[in-house]
């Protein structure tokens, strides 16, 4: 298979770390580039061990080897935009926050993840305030839940509609840059995300709660594809706009497994 050019299909970069089930991390942005229709390419962070519903072991990948997949992902593929996903520590967050510092011009979505939807810790608690100080301010794009915005927040927002548009501005104004607040972790219904900058909101995408869904890496599916709608040369928000239409196909469609129990009686 040859490898493509920068005419014929735009690249999108992962920096993240390795999901073993699949469901997640690095494979499940691997998966929603080539759906959106763009070349993944990908910086290993962290090697996991896990399933859908548990998470045993966590190994990191040192920091100058992910360095390392960045610049040799960068010298020769046409990559258009970054997501960044799980960082783990602090070494590894200062080597992606000083490229991401750098003159690159590529847009760079950030998945703050923290903690799993298993409850397994995926940063270390030293690292945060380089993640928030060093790594943020400089992202296109930052796409908390509804527990991540309560770390960043300091404490944990109403679940009213009004509430998270205050809180994804907050966040805004905080870092000085966009926010895409998911409301995926907020008891309401219809789900409702929100974008916001500085300035105020910029688009509120509403959705219907959808039932017995296993949700695992639904947000490392959401800023992948609005990765890659970016690499396609997208604004924010039509990227944004597309990223939540792909999930909630993604999430509707029959031959995506919806329950854990499915998940256990398909493969056991």
């Amino acid at each position: 298979m040859s490898t493509p050019d920068s005419t014929s299909m735009a690249a999108a970069l992962s920096i993240a770390g390795s999901d073993s089930g699949g469901a997640a991390g690095i494979q499940a942005d691997l998966l929603t580039f080539a759906a959106c229709g763009v070349y993944g390419t990908t910086a290993i962070t962290a090697v996991t061990a896990q399933n859908h519903v548990s998470i045993s072991s966590v190994h990191p990948v040192p920091a100058a080897a992910v360095r390392a997949q960045i610049d040799q992902v960068l010298a020769y593929y046409p990559v258009r935009a970054i997501k960044i996903g799980m960082l783990l520590n602090t070494e590894i967050i200062e080597a992606v926050a000083d490229f991401v510092a750098s003159p690159h011009k590529l847009p760079v979505v950030v998945d703050p993840v923290m903690i799993s939807s298993s409850g397994a810790m995926l940063l270390e608690p030293a690292s945060l305030q380089v993640l928030t100080q060093k790594l943020l301010p400089n992202a296109a794009l930052i796409t908390p839940n509804f527990d991540e915005a309560a770390v960043l927040l300091g404490g944990k927002p109403e679940a009213t509609p009004i509430a998270m548009e205050h809180a994804a501005i907050a966040l805004a104004r905080q870092f000085g840059t966009a926010v895409l607040l998911k409301g995926g972790h907020f008891p309401l219904d219809p789900v409702q995300d929100v974008l916001a900058g500085p300035e105020g909101v910029r688009a509120k995408m509403r959705s219907a709660r959808i039932n017995g869904v296993d949700t695992h890496g639904g947000g490392c599916r959401l800023a992948a594809a609005i990765t890659a709608h970016l690499a396609l040369g997208l604004g924010l928000v039509e990227a944004v706009e597309q990223g939540h239409a792909y999930l909630q196909v993604m999430l509707s469609t029959p031959q995506y497994i919806k329950s854990r129990a499915v998940l256990r009686q398909t493969w056991p």
